[in-house]
């Protein structure tokens, strides 16, 4: 008997499967609370047979956003462990649900299929989408090929791409082609995508910001410069001005490139042109300068990014704890850490392990527990590891 049919059966016999999710609950959750309690738990659960049981436990449906979040997280770590069988038999089950026989589940399971690196069974289940009652649509098409990107199987993108409009009688859209130069960027084969442009002239499909931003940020992690350039006078034929979508992808691809300060040349031009830099702006530009060890630059930015009125994600939050503790300066790192945890986002275990043990080594002991004591506050995930850590500081 499989794995996933084990627990299936395990489960019948139990008055209150969600009990996994709250343990010491006296009251049932709501439909997101069980996805919020399962989404904290799939975080930290390592064990195949618990992730398959908390998804269930959760009742996961890709219908969800949130539910989304959380099946991504349990589908990747089964995959890890070659737990794909388990896999494939909770979408298959989820599949016998009447309310569940639409276009928007059928898409939404190719798309989990590619992040389990599931790609034979991502295309088996648009070949077979018609036993659920639903088309051969380009929605359909545009969630394999971006399944397959998912996955980084590009060789897969192109043969569906050359094939499957032919072969089941589907028009392409201005999505597809953008998933379709995005493969072409990501496989380090940019320059093949001006065939796809060639095309979308021939067909009537006009490109947007995307297209571009993709083109822009394929020809940067080529280091073919003078395309970049050729990519953005091309923008003007098609009567798009180089906008946030554009700005980005270039202060981006020059951050991975650890060109950071000439990333930073483009956001003055942005102002110049009298365009305001936006939150992923400077996040791109925080992550660029603070993985190249500048963190006096990363901290200007961050202090002008909320000067300006841009609101800082979780991510920067972490990214800014994170180096910050890497080189060393535990009092900017507390700082941050602290303002982060004030909107409720706690940067992870071995992060703030990290910062706690870099405050104790700076002599200070008290600011080292009161943060623990924050942290205990908000999260209840590895309580039992922070309150050893805890009883081990220097009185």
């Amino acid at each position: 008997m499989s794995l996933f049919s084990r627990l299936r059966q395990a489960s019948l016999s139990r008055r209150h499967f969600s009990t996994i999710l709250s343990p010491n609950s006296t009251t049932p959750l709501s439909s997101k609370e069980k996805t919020r309690a399962a989404l904290s738990l799939l975080k930290t659960e390592e064990n195949p047979n618990r992730i398959v049981e908390i998804c269930k436990a959760a009742s996961l449906t890709p219908e969800s956003h949130l539910d989304r979040i959380a099946l991504s997280v349990a589908f990747n770590k089964l995959s890890k462990s070659n737990h794909f069988e388990a896999i494939r038999e909770f979408i298959d089950d989820l599949k016998s649900r009447p309310d569940l026989r639409t276009e928007r589940f059928a898409s939404h399971s190719i798309v989990l299929y590619g992040q389990a690196n599931m790609i034979d069974h991502a295309v088996r289940a648009f070949k077979q989408c018609g036993d659920l009652g639903v088309s051969h649509s380009v929605k359909m098409l545009n969630s394999l090929i971006f399944a397959c990107i998912l996955a980084k199987n590009y060789k897969e993108v192109n043969r569906i791409f050359l094939e499957f409009p032919k072969n089941y009688g589907i028009e392409p859209n201005l999505e597809t082609y953008n998933w379709v130069i995005k493969a072409f960027a990501e496989s380090g084969s940019t320059s093949s995508a001006y065939s796809v442009l060639a095309e979308m002239d021939r067909k009537g499909v006009k490109p947007n910001a995307t297209t571009f931003a993709n083109l822009i940020s394929g020809f940067y992690a080529e280091e073919r410069f003078d395309d970049v350039g050729k990519v953005t006078n091309m923008m003007e034929k098609y009567g798009l001005r180089p906008g946030h979508t554009a700005y980005n992808a270039r202060i981006l691809s020059l951050c991975k490139l650890r060109r950071s300060a000439e990333a930073k040349a483009l956001l003055d031009g942005m102002l110049a042109r009298g365009m305001k830099p936006n939150s992923v702006t400077y996040s791109h530009l925080i992550h660029g300068f603070c993985k190249e060890g500048n963190l006096d630059e990363a901290k200007k930015l961050f202090k002008r990014m909320v000067n300006s009125g841009c609101k800082p994600d979780s991510n920067c939050y972490f990214t800014m704890v994170y180096f910050l503790c890497q080189g060393n300066d535990f009092e900017s790192a507390l700082q941050f850490s602290l303002e982060s945890m004030e909107k409720n986002w706690v940067p992870n275990f071995s992060t703030m392990k990290t910062l706690v043990d870099g405050l104790v080594s700076i002599s200070k002991v008290a600011e080292a527990r009161d943060l623990i004591a924050k942290i205990k506050e908000r999260i209840t995930v590895n309580a039992d590891k922070w309150n050893e850590i805890e009883s081990s500081l220097p009185q």
